[in-house]
């Protein structure tokens, strides 16, 4: 198992998690990781890998920063009012993409859990990049304005609108797609990385339901949108 810094990063640094990410063993998370509260879900995809595939090139992001919706009983969740065309995805089998437009700007992207039939989901707030970069940079309209700094790889992926702009992610090329196949063109993988820490706070950017700590984040991690607040919980090392 890769060892991480205090931060929850790969103590060999950026480097060696790009090498992993593109040369490493990336297995799809099977289905039966998701069929369960997606509370469980969400903190166990902190450092996570999504992966999109396009030809022969390969983009890479680990997962530091999620949310869980409840489905039912979460007046914030798409679910709340029951099955519809549009959110049928979080109804069916626990591990499909659930990609939906909003504000009339952006896409964000959940990944359904619960049984079939129980909606519940995770979104993916951001990502740590790890291979694909330029193409990222191509994909946000930044290539060739600043250099890939450290500083400015935030842009690429820190934030739901800003993370499926980088990998291409859309309602009509996504939505429904298996996340748990690695013939797919858009999956979630393991490559054996561990948090050190992960923490919760509120969900942010929504009004209803807003106090639930459904937010899960990387401690530490530079690549995790918004400053935490000073009342966070820290939930420990991962087991």
């Amino acid at each position: 198992m890769p060892k991480t810094d205090a931060a929850g990063n790969p103590s060999s640094g950026k480097s060696g998690a790009k090498a992993r990410a593109v040369q490493g063993s990336l297995r799809p998370l099977p289905r039966k990781f998701y069929l369960r509260d997606p509370r469980g879900v969400g903190r166990e995809l902190l450092g996570k890998v999504l992966v999109r595939r396009e030809g022969k090139k390969l983009l890479a992001g680990r997962i530091v920063e999620v949310e869980a919706y409840l489905g039912a009983d979460d007046a914030a969740a798409h679910s709340a009012a029951g099955p519809t065309p549009r959110n049928q995805v979080l109804f069916g089998s626990p591990g499909h993409a659930y990609v939906y437009f909003i504000y009339g700007n952006h896409y964000c992207l959940n990944v359904s859990c619960m049984p079939k039939g129980d909606a519940g989901c995770v979104l993916v707030r951001a990502l740590e990049p790890l291979a694909g970069t330029e193409q990222m940079q191509r994909a946000r309209g930044l290539l060739g304005k600043t250099p890939a700094t450290a500083i400015n790889l935030r842009l690429l992926t820190v934030g739901p609108g800003r993370l499926t702009q980088a990998f291409g992610i859309t309602r009509p090329r996504d939505n429904e797609k298996d996340l748990t196949n690695s013939s797919c063109d858009l999956y979630i993988a393991d490559d054996g990385f561990r948090p050190a820490k992960i923490a919760t706070t509120p969900r942010i950017g929504i009004t209803k339901a807003a106090a639930q700590p459904l937010r899960f984040v990387i401690a530490g991690n530079k690549f995790v949108s918004g400053t935490l607040a000073s009342g966070i919980r820290a939930l420990g090392e991962n087991r």
